[in-house]
């Protein structure tokens, strides 16, 4: 349960659309920083070993086999140090991510402003960003004034703007934090279960040793 619980939620984060729209961009050669997929990536292949390795730990303890208890424990072992991995992982990259794309969209819209070379893929990039987010510009200045001149693209109330925090800055921050944090959790969550179930799987051989002794 457990095993299927964390890969729900890693294959929830790796597909939602947010993220997917930001992260598979391209700005010329560049492609949009995807590290974020990195925490991901170990929590499926984490979430999916446990559902294997659960259903091996339920049929040692049915056959009352040692070797497969003792292989259960240790598969258990190597997964609780790779959720504690992707757990420590989220919480300390959780910046350092949300920075990279942000540098990333301050480029393509520095870009797009300036009308440099590749314009064009530069305004499809920051209008992607602008869509997925809502928002416009990297800060207060570029955010409040670049809807009045720039409607291609920022589509929105210009006047609006002047009241509200559109800053994609501010929303690359929630939208990754939020996401990261939650990476972290659920890690840290799992990986405290794998510690009850390492207890309950020593007990088990312990008691299954002392019973063929008797």
């Amino acid at each position: 349960l457990a095993g299927g619980i964390i890969l729900g939620v890693a294959l929830w984060l790796r597909h939602d659309s947010q993220t997917t729209n930001i992260l598979y961009l391209q700005l010329g050669d560049k492609q949009a920083p995807n590290t974020f997929y990195v925490g991901i990536y170990i929590l499926i292949a984490v979430g999916a070993v446990m559902m294997f390795v659960g259903f091996l730990g339920c049929y040692g303890a049915i056959q009352e086999s040692q070797c497969l208890l003792g292989t259960f424990f240790t598969c258990l072992v190597i997964l609780f140090a790779c959720e504690v991995a992707a757990g420590i992982w989220g919480f300390v990259n959780k910046d350092q991510i949300a920075k990279d794309v942000k540098q990333f969209y301050d480029q393509a819209l520095q870009q797009a402003l300036m009308g440099e070379l590749d314009a064009n893929n530069a305004k499809a990039v920051v209008k992607t960003f602008h869509e997925t987010l809502n928002c416009c510009g990297s800060g207060i200045a570029t955010g409040t004034f670049t809807p009045v001149w720039r409607t291609d693209l920022c589509q929105k109330d210009s006047l609006k703007s002047f009241f509200e925090d559109t800053s994609c800055h501010k929303k690359i921050d929630e939208l990754f934090s939020g996401k990261l944090y939650l990476i972290g959790i659920a890690a840290v969550v799992v990986a405290v279960i794998m510690i009850f179930e390492m207890i309950l799987s020593m007990v088990l051989c312990c008691g299954i040793r002392n019973s063929s002794v008797y």
